[in-house]
């Protein structure tokens, strides 16, 4: 956080972002001064005059906003406020932990609208493991459930220096980070938006499906020979069926390949056809409809079963 801030407070790039310039305010609320200024001076050798800190806050519900619309009267151009973290502004509370989780972190929201700046609020995840790493966020959905982007810092193991940074969000579309610690912050290795880690999570078959209709317009078979035309292997025929249907909008129809699946005498074959503006609409999978005996005439109150 500390980068991100001094980043900002300076109008530098972060990762390689560019950066709006303005005052910011950083809580480090589980750190004294000396540390702090001992973290800064390992990033920079001159501190920004638009970086403020604290070290001490009141209370979410006791008087916290009211301490940031104090600072704001002062600093009225800032646009980054950092809570590091959320437990230290936060009170004990024996009712409804959703409502508690969303109520906190709405409060935070309202003031971050009110005043057209952004809030971070730093918060701890979870050790228990679980397939969605944005279920590890410590307490109920109600805090993710309010904020407008989430991202969870996820290390493979304690004294490992990578690490991942998932992100999502209302405004934003689904990334992640892949970061390396070094000199007191963390550096960005690779980033990958939603549609490069979509297409890495799609069977390279399928590419190849697309490489072998490069010189077809059509063609028309069963599995196991569109299998053996395509020289594949490592696929079984059932599986090869499977994907094409899963994938048929998101691989071939986004490179003008038609797909159909039919039912014939001589048993199920697979129809591949090339050709410009592919429909991706519901097509082979919609409600067929019965041209023969649909009464487009007839009230559908009054049309009989």
């Amino acid at each position: 956080m500390l980068k991100l801030c001094l980043c900002v407070s300076q109008g530098a790039p972060f990762w390689e972002m560019p950066t709006t310039q303005s005052d910011v305010l950083y809580l480090c609320l589980e750190d004294t001064f000396y540390r702090i200024q001992s973290r800064l001076f390992k990033l920079t050798d001159e501190a920004s005059e638009r970086l403020h800190f604290a070290v001490a806050s009141c209370k979410l519900t006791d008087g916290l906003v009211g301490q940031l619309e104090d600072y704001l009267k002062v600093y009225p151009k800032s646009r980054l406020i950092v809570i590091d973290t959320l437990q230290k502004i936060r009170t004990s509370s024996k009712e409804n932990a959703y409502a508690n989780d969303y109520g906190d972190i709405s409060i935070i929201k309202d003031f971050a609208d009110r005043h057209s700046l952004a809030v971070v609020v730093v918060h701890h995840i979870r050790k228990q493991g679980d397939n969605d790493v944005f279920n590890k966020v410590s307490g109920t959905t109600g805090l993710t459930g309010s904020a407008d982007t989430t991202f969870v810092l996820e290390k493979e193991t304690r004294a490992s220096d990578t690490a991942k940074l998932y992100c999502v969000g209302r405004d934003v579309e689904y990334q992640e980070f892949t970061l390396r610690f070094r000199e007191c912050a963390w550096e960005m290795v690779e980033r990958k938006g939603q549609r490069q880690l979509a297409e890495e999570s799609i069977p390279p078959v399928l590419f190849r499906v697309v490489s072998f209709m490069q010189s077809r317009e059509k063609w028309s078979g069963t599995a196991t020979e569109l299998l053996l035309q395509m020289q594949e292997n490592d696929t079984q025929p059932n599986v090869i069926t499977k994907l094409l249907n899963e994938y048929r909008v998101a691989v071939l129809n986004e490179n003008n390949i038609c797909y159909d699946y039919k039912r014939t005498k001589a048993g199920r074959r697979i129809v591949l056809s090339r050709g410009d503006g592919v429909d991706s609409g519901d097509g082979y999978f919609g409600i067929p409809q019965n041209t023969e005996t649909a009464d487009t005439d007839t009230p559908l109150s009054e049309r009989k079963a």
